[in-house]
């Protein structure tokens, strides 16, 4: 049952990925005023890794963990 619902998180992570990576090629190609897009997700993705750089070794580390996490 654990490996099911641990499938399950996997799946929708990748899931995840696959929708932010679409948004982004969508948002490069029409720009921020696309009408299907909720908002700017190029402009949060930059704000979220201003941040981590921010942290500096933290940031590092949040980085790696984030990594090894999309690359199950």
């Amino acid at each position: 049952m654990l490996n099911k619902i641990t499938g399950w998180i996997k799946e929708l992570t990748t899931a995840g990925v696959a929708l932010i990576a679409l948004a982004v090629v969508v948002q490069i190609i029409f720009g921020t005023a696309s009408a299907f897009l909720p908002g700017d997700v190029i402009g949060s993705l930059t704000t979220i890794i201003t941040q981590l750089g921010a942290a500096n070794l933290v940031g590092l580390v949040a980085v790696a963990l984030l990594y090894t996490i999309f690359n199950k």
